[in-house]
């Protein structure tokens, strides 16, 4: 037996019980604490700038000037070039230390900072989330991500043996799957229609789904934006189609919010689950759930509320114990948006994406797997290079060049899925750029 606690503890950590204490060195650990301040300075210059700058949106978006401080207002290693923002994106200083604030007061007295003090005051996020979304407060319900969102539709929605539901081979594999359980279940049917790449047409997917349904169907499943090629989908006139036949429409907005500007108005929807770790850049691990008031009675919650109204939004975040922290900090990120208004916001993806891809998009044996049409799609982009599998380019770019982007083998398609973000400079996307020429020229060897 050990016989000091030193002697002891090495042992706990020889046998792998104990991890290491830091995932992070000390030193790259106050090099970004020292830096949160200096990004947040930028973004106070941000501030100022935006007040005074065009509301034109296309012209804001190229002007170089305004975006230099916007870029700033991120701590991020720029040894490496992070263009795979689609799963996660990181938060702007300012929100960061929003939340390092509320989890330091979460901890000077848990039961009592956390439960009694912070939140209740993440009423006034779910209140400021609505009003950006265009629905009541008491429509939304803040989660952890669209997964969870979506699941406690996809799982609480009444559905009998031989119910169908309806979606496309493009959508989120998980959330099909989470169908696909209930199909082995419970006996429902799960039809998934393939798409044309790109889609360059919204009306034929309107088309291709009104040919699909049949007196079965109850549920429709439609991605705003396709994660794998950022394909904007025409929400509002499948649910428009939908609503005359009483089929529900679940809209996953994963890639939607605040990155394609749309409220819940314009996309007339019944129900919208979204990330706001992604475009919103808030803390990783929010979300929310929009539910339309007469609907919330219907649909189960994942997990039995205590003491919750059958038609309180708030039944859908009963998840146990869970901090305020990350959730209050999403007040930061839709200041950050604010500042920067939606249209410009939208604006400067749509050029940033223009950025590389003009100076790529003519090279031999290049593939687009996204529209470029006005309106087809955001920053997102999916791009095949003939000849180099994207999984091996994905790994060449990162392995060789530290560029981050995404392989994607897809049955109907492949390609790298390219995601840009505010953070990410002029300089950053040309060196982009002459990557993939180089790998068009000589080959990934």
């Amino acid at each position: 037996m050990p016989s000091t606690r030193r002697a002891f503890l090495g042992g706990l950590a020889a046998a792998g019980v104990l991890a290491p204490r830091l995932f992070v060195p000390a030193a790259k650990a106050a090099e970004a604490r020292g830096g949160l301040g200096e990004a947040i300075a930028a973004t106070a210059r941000a501030r100022w700038r935006f007040a005074a700058a065009t509301a034109d949106p296309a012209a804001a978006a190229a002007d170089p000037a305004l975006w230099t401080d916007v870029q700033q207002s991120w701590v991020v290693d720029r040894t490496l070039l992070n263009l795979e923002n689609g799963g996660l994106q990181p938060s702007p200083a300012l929100v960061t230390q929003a939340f390092i604030d509320a989890w330091m007061k979460a901890n000077e007295a848990p039961s009592h900072t956390n439960s009694r003090i912070l939140w209740p005051q993440v009423e006034q996020v779910r209140a400021r989330l609505a009003a950006a979304f265009g629905c009541a407060t008491e429509e939304m319900a803040i989660t952890r991500n669209t997964t969870e969102g979506f699941l406690a539709v996809a799982l609480g929605t009444r559905l009998e043996a031989g119910d169908e539901v309806l979606t496309t081979t493009h959508d989120y594999h998980r959330f099909r799957n989470a169908f696909h359980q209930r199909e082995q279940r419970e006996g429902i049917v799960l039809r998934a229609i393939p798409l044309p790449v790109p889609v360059e047409d919204p009306a034929l997917v309107v088309e291709r789904l009104a040919a699909a349904i049949t007196p079965r169907t109850r549920v429709i499943l439609l991605s705003h934006v396709f994660q794998l090629t950022g394909q904007v989908m025409p929400v509002r006139e499948v649910v428009r189609l939908a609503r005359t036949r009483d089929i529900l429409v679940i809209v996953d907005g994963a890639h939607g919010f605040s990155h394609i500007p749309a409220t819940r108005d314009e996309l007339e929807c019944d129900v919208y689950a979204t990330s706001l770790h992604k475009w919103l850049s808030a803390p990783h691990g929010t979300g929310f759930l929009y539910v339309r008031k007469a609907l919330i009675p219907s649909i189960w919650p994942l997990m039995p509320p205590t003491a919750k109204a059958p038609d309180d939004i708030r039944k859908f975040e009963a998840i146990g114990t869970a901090s305020a922290a990350p959730f209050l900090a999403i007040a930061e990120a839709l200041d950050f948006w604010a500042m920067i208004g939606t249209a410009r916001k939208a604006a400067r993806l749509v050029w940033l994406r223009e950025r590389w891809l003009d100076r790529v998009a003519s090279l031999p044996g290049v593939r687009l797997n996204t529209s470029r049409r006005p309106g087809r799609a955001g920053a997102i982009v999916n791009l095949d290079l003939e000849g180099l599998p994207p999984t091996k380019l994905a790994a060449w770019l990162w392995d060789r060049h530290r560029v981050l982007v995404a392989g994607v083998e897809h049955p109907e398609f492949q390609g790298i899925r390219v995601v840009p973000a505010l953070y990410n400079t002029e300089a950053e996307l040309d060196r982009f750029a002459e990557l993939l020429t180089e790998a068009r020229r000589r080959g990934l060897d």
